[in-house]
């Protein structure tokens, strides 16, 4: 994907490309809200139909890395594929500026994030007492909020040519967001809007992390040009989110169990502020680095100030031999 686009849509492009997995979350909960009226048998084929068509489409059609890659000749392509870049080491890409960080940060970002998607319809039924047909409805609003956000915030961070900032800024937000949903009403219209609220600051940064800053992360200068690195930085980041988030499949029953529910929204609270922490250095970096970009496009200071001494200077003399040439 990132072959295709330029640096400046990274965010737009692969905003939108990571919400297929909340699109499949939509069309899996509805599928399966009706498909299990007429037994777990009828369920599974449904899937099973729609993996065989994807993968026939993937196998089939022949996709290009690059743009360039359609107009080369296929012997080209074969000696470019054996002059490959050495891969880079996992243990030197965990050492890549920001891999550490950001793949920390998704651990505890995917662990909240899933856990909506697993257990937010059994929360609806269990805890408002609502029927399974309708709370698989509902649980649906928290993803059509992180569609919206991943393209919103991935094209933001277009325009602000920075990532980490909005995401930091929209997990902020997202705590109070969780809050109030665990107070929420037994209102259905009530529900989904703070769903739908909640799903836009924790959907939305997770699909960016997971995409654009991963993509960006393998754009880092000591492995520029290598594929193999960018699919080595990719792989870590998600991986570790996938380990985060089986760790909170286990933890989040053990605690409802206990303390009840609040105890699990005050835990996914506690996630994202880790979250937070975890990607606060990496966002005053951004910063400054952006600052020092802003000031190295200036004007030099000597020049600049030479040019505008010089400037006010012919003014004042043109006065003064105005003035003397008075009566």
């Amino acid at each position: 994907m990132g072959n295709w686009f330029g640096h400046g849509t990274h965010g737009a492009v692969l905003g939108l490309w990571s919400s297929c997995a909340s699109v499949g979350n939509i069309l899996g909960t509805m599928i399966a809200s009706h498909a299990l009226l007429y037994g777990y048998e009828v369920f599974f084929t449904i899937y099973d139909l729609c993996l065989r068509v994807q993968c026939f489409i993937i196998v089939t059609w022949q996709f290009c890395r690059a743009p360039i890659s359609a107009f080369i000749p296929t012997f080209q392509l074969l000696t470019g594929l054996v002059e490959r870049p050495k891969p880079v080491g996992f243990f030197r890409a965990w050492l890549l500026p920001g891999v550490l960080s950001y793949s920390l940060a998704y651990a505890c970002l995917k662990m909240v994030n899933y856990s909506f998607f697993f257990w937010l319809p059994f929360y609806l039924h269990n805890n408002f007492h609502w029927e399974e047909a309708v709370a698989d409805a509902l649980s649906v609003w928290y993803d059509w909020g992180g569609i919206l956000a991943a393209v919103l915030a991935g094209v933001l961070s277009d325009k602000c040519r920075s990532r980490t900032p909005i995401v930091v800024a929209m997990l902020a937000i997202s705590m109070g967001a969780l809050f109030a949903y665990a107070k929420s009403p037994k209102d259905i219209v009530i529900n989904s809007l703070l769903m739908a609220v909640t799903g836009f600051f924790i959907g939305g940064p997770a699909n960016l992390v997971s995409a654009a800053i991963s993509a960006d992360l393998g754009k880092a200068e000591e492995i520029r040009g290598s594929a193999e690195a960018l699919s080595t930085v990719t792989g870590i980041v998600d991986g570790t989110g996938s380990i985060g988030a089986s760790v909170g499949q286990i933890l989040l029953p053990v605690i409802q169990n206990s303390a009840g529910w609040s105890s699990v929204f005050y835990m996914f609270i506690l996630m994202i502020f880790l979250t937070v922490i975890c990607l606060l250095p990496l966002m005053f970096k951004e910063i400054r680095s952006r600052r020092r970009i802003h000031y190295e496009a200036l004007p030099e200071d000597d020049n600049y100030v030479q040019t505008s001494v010089a400037s006010d200077s012919e003014p004042e003399l043109d006065s003064d031999q105005s003035i003397r040439s008075l009566p």
